[in-house]
């Protein structure tokens, strides 16, 4: 069975507002979850309240804490809609279960893991060491929809810098980009 046949027949669907908790920091949660519309923030939160953006969610990608699902722990992060959203909701052990039956569906699984991966380690790259200007232009470059649908405070908090910072990066890359064009 291929992975979309899976999430249809065991997902339920759920439609969230924005500003709706998908599953927040602290919570056990034993789901993953397929954004089908919308877009979902996943954040942490310190012990002091600082809010630190780990990732946006765009359409067709999975999230879930495997720290909950596979661990039985609590979720080391919280999601929230930014839009208006349509999740399917599945059981991480169901899910599991399956892959342990389905050589189809296991692999397609390893694909979602090596992609999901992949995408932890340039991120984590990018954070420790490129510039914040690096970081910006490279995500305008990977995601360029996410400045039109994200607000800049929460644009700055996924780059790990201010947004009076992020302003000053913005102004001088259309500086550029004017100085270019002439």
């Amino acid at each position: 069975m291929d992975f979309l046949t899976f999430v249809e027949r065991n997902g339920r669907r759920i439609a969230l507002p924005a500003g709706e908790h998908v599953f927040r920091q602290g919570d056990e949660d034993r789901s993953v979850y397929v954004l089908e519309q919308g877009l979902l923030k996943a954040y942490y939160l310190s012990g002091d309240g600082r809010e630190t953006i780990k990732s946006f969610i765009l359409e067709g990608e999975l999230i879930g804490s495997l720290a909950s699902a596979w661990r039985k722990e609590t979720c080391s992060f919280s999601v929230v809609t930014l839009e208006p959203s349509s999740v399917l909701a599945f059981d991480f052990d169901a899910l599991h279960s399956a892959c342990r039956r389905d050589i189809d569906l296991a692999g397609a699984m390893i694909e979602h893991l090596l992609a999901f991966s992949m995408k932890k380690e340039r991120r984590e790259r990018e954070l420790l060491t490129e510039s914040a200007e690096h970081r910006y232009r490279a995500l305008i470059a990977a995601s360029p929809e996410l400045f039109e649908r994200v607000r800049q405070k929460d644009i700055a908090r996924y780059l790990g810098i201010t947004p009076v910072a992020l302003s000053r990066i913005r102004q001088r890359s259309d500086a550029r980009a004017v100085g270019e064009g002439d």
